[in-house]
């Protein structure tokens, strides 16, 4: 105990340690096994068989992911700011949901392209679809919901960002938004550096020993990353199925109306599940009686809201603009749930 309290890098490995995904899945199978251990084995069952299901598109999105990095292949997106307004608008809406960005290299990304110039109703485009969707949420989306529900997601992730974009800017012609950025000073990023516009990619990676080396990085970081949210996910879900009653999951956000899926929307801004957990969580909640369109509001609603989107947009911006982009995230999580359900 003693030699613990001396060394406070112990301590503090140990408490990094209690707070991963791995430390809440042995504590809540272990709470299951005490509590009611005549279910422990349906519990793990259930989890097991959702993980190796969805094993063929983790391994396919961790590979796919990993190219587009060793490739380079984002500095893509920084000609979508490029032109006409309203081809910018067009193009970073459908970049959004393809750019492989980490959370810390968006931030200086969006921050130099508005120091340059570039216009915010394009930035916002790009800031409301980016979150909703990119080539590894589509394959996990798929494999716990369905095609249908993962096309319905990326067409709607698009939708969004138009709709985002031409708000924004019909906005900033009657004068709004003269000013939208903060005193910004990028901090950098050690893990990552952000794309430039003059930079190509290379698709074949493999002729380049510091890009193979990229992609090895990239597939061991996003596998392990993956895999250890995705095991919380169908642990979470185990026990959505065994002991949430499904008349309640009807009541609340179950039906065909527009109040299950404006508070479907409501719930999810603020309690917000990262894009690899929700997807396995909400097909337990579709089978206990929610409806598709209330999933969907969920699901748009909780991505707009993530933390590291909500911290890109509040750094730079000022509070007026990150009004805005909540605003507009929620009130199209509820269009798009509504067109869903009627579709």
């Amino acid at each position: 105990m003693a030699e613990l309290t001396q060394n406070p890098k112990v301590s503090v490995k140990a408490l990094d340690l209690i707070k991963t995904p791995w430390a809440l899945i042995v504590a809540i199978l272990a709470a299951v096994a005490v509590l009611d251990p005549g279910n422990w084995v349906e519990v793990v069952t259930f989890a097991g068989k959702a993980l190796i299901h969805t094993g063929q598109y983790i391994l396919f999105a961790v590979l796919l992911l990993s190219y587009l990095k060793a490739t380079g292949a984002e500095v893509m997106v920084a000609r979508a700011f490029e032109g006409r307004e309203t081809r910018m608008i067009f193009l970073a809406a459908v970049f959004g949901g393809l750019a492989p960005f980490c959370s810390c290299e968006v931030i200086p990304f969006i921050a130099g392209l508005l120091a340059l110039g570039a216009p915010l109703s394009a930035v916002m485009a790009f800031w409301l679809s980016s979150p909703l969707i990119d080539p590894p949420t589509l394959l996990i989306t798929a494999g716990a919901l369905g095609w249908p529900f993962a096309i319905g997601k990326a067409i709607a992730a698009v939708a969004l960002g138009l709709f985002g974009g031409f708000v924004v800017r019909g906005l900033m012609r009657s004068g709004a938004f003269a000013q939208p950025l903060r005193d910004y000073k990028p901090a950098g990023c050690s893990a990552c550096g952000g794309p430039k516009q003059d930079d190509k990619p290379v698709w074949r990676f493999w002729q380049e020993a510091e890009r193979r080396q990229r992609f090895r990085s990239e597939f061991v970081h996003n596998g392990l990353f993956l895999l250890k949210w995705l095991a919380l996910a169908y642990v979470l879900e185990a026990l959505l199925v065994s002991y949430v009653p499904a008349d309640l999951i009807a009541r609340v956000v179950g039906g065909e109306g527009v109040i299950p899926i404006v508070i479907a929307a409501l719930v999810g801004m603020p309690a917000y599940l990262n894009s690899y957990v929700a997807p396995p969580l909400l097909a337990g909640l579709t089978e206990q009686g929610m409806s598709a369109g209330a999933a969907m509001s969920f699901m748009i609603a909780g991505a707009v809201s993530s933390i590291p989107a909500m911290a890109a947009v509040w750094s730079l911006v000022k509070p007026r603009v990150f009004a805005t982009y909540l605003g507009l995230g929620i009130i199209g999580a509820i269009i798009a749930g509504i067109l869903f359900q009627m579709i």
